[in-house]
């Protein structure tokens, strides 16, 4: 797996101690404060793709029993994709009546139901999406979102990044005492959010209309994807004689 690495730092110095901004510390000398992110990037493993069907019927009883036919024969044929039933999962169903405006007699006219239903799919072929895609349209599938890539398990970039994201802080607050003309620093606290393992932005989510995709080899491009970690650490600047 391809990785990168970029990185972002901020700093805040307090000349006072950090007692006075924080009862929860105590500290002699000045007290800086860092926030750094580390991202890495690198190539998905795991794509998810979302579908659904749509069904319109005068009773909500056709209504729902049309969509179960139609949805079955779109679950079946995600599974001869050799995607693992655990990998398919429901995230919705709609049932509601549908309305006409009629403008003549000024009312809402009564024409039926309407039944939507959508599971999301964790497909680990990257390179099979847009087959997958195009299978699901010609399951009859009514609408599809996604591509979504991401990461299935994402711990050992998260902790490159906290690595390097700890290093920096460090590197960074020891030449703030240099200048300042402190021996070393101390660390004090540390916080630290995480953040999402999202795709690109050229990735988000998307939803289309399932008239507007062609079936014929749908062309998709996985990209990279991010994941990160943003750690604030506080240090407090101390000469050797204040280390002993």
């Amino acid at each position: 797996m391809k990785t990168a690495v970029t990185a972002a730092l901020s700093a805040g110095l307090l000349a006072v101690p950090a007692a006075a901004a924080d009862v929860e510390i105590e500290a002699e000398g000045p007290v800086i404060e860092l926030s750094v992110y580390e991202s890495i990037t690198a190539e998905p493993d795991i794509v998810t793709i979302g579908a659904g069907v749509t069904t319109q019927a005068p009773t909500a009883v056709e209504a729902m029993r049309q969509n179960a036919r139609e949805m079955t024969r779109v679950i079946e044929r995600i599974k001869t994709l050799g995607v693992d039933e655990k990998d398919i999962q429901t995230t919705g169903i709609n049932l509601s009546a549908r309305y006409d405006y009629d403008r003549e007699n000024r009312e809402q006219v009564f024409r039926g139901y309407s039944v939507s239903n959508r599971v999301s799919v964790k497909l680990r072929d990257i390179e099979g999406t847009g087959k997958a895609l195009d299978a699901l349209v010609e399951a009859g599938a009514t609408d599809i979102s996604g591509p979504n890539f991401g990461l299935e398990d994402d711990a050992a970039v998260r902790d490159e990044a906290r690595m390097r994201a700890v290093q920096r802080a460090g590197a960074r607050a020891r030449a703030y005492a240099a200048m300042l003309g402190y021996d070393g620093v101390e660390v004090l606290r540390i916080n630290e959010t995480i953040r999402g393992r999202g795709p690109s932005p050229a990735n988000a989510m998307r939803s289309m209309d399932a008239e507007s995709v062609q079936v014929s080899a749908t062309p998709v491009q996985p990209g990279i994807v991010e994941t990160g970690v943003s750690i604030s650490i506080t240090y407090e600047l101390v000469d050797d004689e204040d280390e002993e």
